[in-house]
């Protein structure tokens, strides 16, 4: 992995003949600080910030699922942080059950109207990284797995009431059908319209 600092020209040309692939990611200069050691030392191997970067680019392959990006966009600015600083990461923080709470609370409020975690870091004078850690230990599933458990439930419920899976999917926070059938297909194993012909007979249909 390469960290190139803002306004220092490169000419991106390959080490071989060969050639290479790469996948980019621009991160906004004001969020990360003391970048002159990736000056002197641009490349790195860190398997560790690799896999980061890579689930974080798998997460923005689709649209919708903001939360998860911004949480895997957390840890790998941390990881990038402790490298300019030349130390490493902290250890995992102790447990915090009442501000797992807390965020728990706010995720059931903000289910459908979304919330970023930089929203919830400031409600709860929290680091998002520790908030992240603090639900997950606490709880058992990432803060962002936990908001879609909880929009799968109402999308259900909509589906059961015999509403279009296309106006259930914006109804229940989803951006769109199609993000809505992928969440779904994998919690329940079926997509939302075979869900919904599914239903038991009497369930009332529009």
């Amino acid at each position: 992995m390469t960290l190139l600092p803002p306004h220092v020209p490169h000419d991106g040309r390959a080490a071989g003949t060969a050639g290479f692939r790469k996948r980019v990611l621009y991160i906004e200069d004001t969020r990360l600080s003391g970048i002159g050691p990736a000056v002197d030392t641009p490349s790195t191997r860190d398997p560790i910030l690799r896999d980061r970067i890579h689930r974080l680019h798998q997460t923005l392959r689709y649209p919708g699922d903001e939360l998860e990006a911004e949480s895997r966009l957390t840890f790998v600015l941390e990881r990038l942080q402790s490298r300019l600083r030349r130390r490493h990461p902290a250890p995992p923080p102790h447990r915090d059950p009442s501000l797992a709470r807390d965020l728990r609370a706010l995720l059931d409020e903000h289910s459908v109207a979304r919330i970023t975690l930089a929203q919830a870091g400031n409600l709860l004078y929290a680091d998002p990284a520790h908030l992240v850690r603090a639900f997950s230990r606490e709880f058992g599933i990432a803060p962002h797995r936990y908001l879609i458990g909880r929009r799968i439930d109402l999308a259900r419920r909509l589906l059961l009431e015999g509403r279009r899976p296309a106006e259930v999917a914006i109804a229940a926070g989803f951006h769109d059908q199609s993000h809505l059938n992928r969440h779904f297909k994998r919690m329940i194993g079926a997509t939302s319209k075979q869900f919904a012909f599914s239903r038991p007979a009497g369930t009332p249909h529009r």
